[in-house]
């Protein structure tokens, strides 16, 4: 069961991660590809669950999974601080020059399908992760939230700039989508040093 909602999980990432990157260049929003970014992320945290949910389902070596874990785990903190960095930098050039992203329309309806499906699979890992006694699932399922708080975001932002014309809302929810990318970020740097210890 882990392995099969772990699948699910990165191949919605996959098509989450190409179309947000994709209409975000095109809208020239960095909102939208930030989201983009954060989804190429969470599938590299996806992709090393389910090579441990599998690993460990075929009774493997754990110790070699754990060491691979970790060095992707470094990547991970260090790349959410990139983002950081970007949605800051960005976000704030923006606001003071006026830069006006174009509206997308499939920007917002990848963010409004991510509101829906994320939710559902961070539901489905937590039963699974406390049937089968896993703590990387149920932090999976965690980070599946803060997806959907992201989609959230993006999709107020893109809305206000596309019905009302509102440019500078995408900046302001890129700022807003920037205090929950700072904990997550914090929260994995803190994972990462502890694994260390």
């Amino acid at each position: 069961m882990g392995v099969r909602i772990e699948v699910i999980t990165i191949i919605w990432m996959v098509v989450e991660m190409v179309v947000s990157i994709s209409a975000g260049i095109a809208a020239r929003s960095a909102l939208l590809t930030a989201f983009g970014i954060d989804s190429l992320i969470e599938l590299v945290s996806g992709s090393i669950l389910l090579w441990r949910l599998l690993n460990e389902s075929r009774g493997g070596d754990l110790k070699s999974v754990e060491r691979a874990e970790q060095r992707a785990s470094w990547v991970v903190a260090v790349t959410l601080g990139l983002l950081c960095a970007y949605v800051l930098i960005s976000s704030v050039y923006g606001l003071i020059t006026h830069s006006k992203p174009e509206g997308s329309i499939i920007g917002i309806g990848v963010s409004a399908a991510a509101l829906l499906i994320m939710p559902y699979l961070a539901v489905t890992k937590r039963r699974i992760s406390k049937r089968i006694d896993s703590a990387a699932l149920a932090g999976d399922a965690t980070n599946s939230i803060t997806c959907a708080t992201m989609a959230g975001t993006v999709l107020a932002g893109l809305v206000l700039n596309n019905l009302f014309g509102l440019w500078w809302a995408e900046y302001i929810a890129a700022l807003v989508f920037l205090v929950w990318l700072i904990q997550e970020t914090r929260e994995v740097f803190e994972e990462v040093r502890q694994e260390d210890n």
